[in-house]
């Protein structure tokens, strides 16, 4: 029997609007009665702009750490800005605000790396910092290119500082960009701190996520292909007539699969 692994849920997968208007504690509650071992706080999510204040942050991490879940936080700032410099005032800010929450992860969009990395500065960022950074690939062409995630370790090798970061794969993600996951997977793997699980719907503009079906052996490839010693993230919606139900036996499978 193979050992379960970690399972968070993505407060996203509760609906963006159920998020914003009970915020995210109540969903971190139906999360741990999922079963899950980890709940993903949205900073897109929250209702006002004062709620990523740090006392905020530290009472919501405080009241989901009591529940007995471990958190990563999410914001959709970018590593990079547009021109492929780091932004270290968004990593500054991502980095403080995850503390507060007492998160293990922090979560960021690529954005606009072309070449170098500027590794030096991310990693005395997180000198002090008892959490691990991941940027994501995204659905649109900046920060969602596999050319773009394996020039970005490169350069990290390259600078000297190859581990001073690691990846969130989104699973679905790739199929924005025409990517088959399974292509990603091979050059990334050795990369992979999280996983986000969903697969997708639709085409072009009317694409949407969805949740894997249990028979997709496609799906099964890419989570044979990555690491399983790393958490898996539900980031798929839940059926809104059946919340629980879905989340518990979303929960399950996954830490099995």
């Amino acid at each position: 029997m193979t050992d379960a692994v970690d399972v968070v849920i993505v407060a996203s997968a509760f609906g963006m609007d159920a998020v914003r208007a009970h915020g995210h504690l109540k969903w971190a509650e139906a999360s741990r009665q999922a079963g899950a071992a980890g709940f993903e706080v949205r900073r897109e999510l929250f209702a006002d702009e004062t709620d990523a204040a740090p006392p905020k942050l530290r009472e919501l991490g405080e009241r989901i750490a009591a529940l007995g879940l471990w958190c990563v936080y999410s914001t959709p700032a970018s590593l990079y800005a547009a021109d492929g410099t780091l932004d270290a005032d968004a990593l500054r800010l991502s980095i403080e605000e995850a503390l507060a929450l007492g998160a293990r992860f922090v979560k960021l969009q690529l954005g606009g790396f072309a070449r170098e990395a500027n590794a030096a500065v991310i990693a005395d960022h997180l000198r002090c910092a008892d959490l691990r950074l991941v940027v994501e690939n995204g659905q649109l062409a900046e920060g969602g290119s596999l050319d773009q995630f394996v020039g970005l370790f490169d350069a990290l090798a390259r600078e000297g500082h190859a581990d001073v970061l690691g990846m969130t794969f989104d699973i679905g993600n790739w199929a924005w960009r025409d990517v088959a996951p399974l292509d990603a997977a091979g050059p990334l793997a050795a990369h992979v701190d999280y996983i986000h699980c969903k697969t997708t719907t639709g085409e072009g503009a009317r694409r949407f996520p969805a949740a894997p079906a249990a028979d997709d052996v496609q799906f099964a490839a890419v989570l044979d292909s990555l690491p399983r010693s790393v958490p898996r993230g539900i980031e798929f919606p839940f059926e809104t007539s059946r919340i629980d139900a879905d989340a518990a036996r979303y929960v399950a499978w996954l830490a099995a699969a």
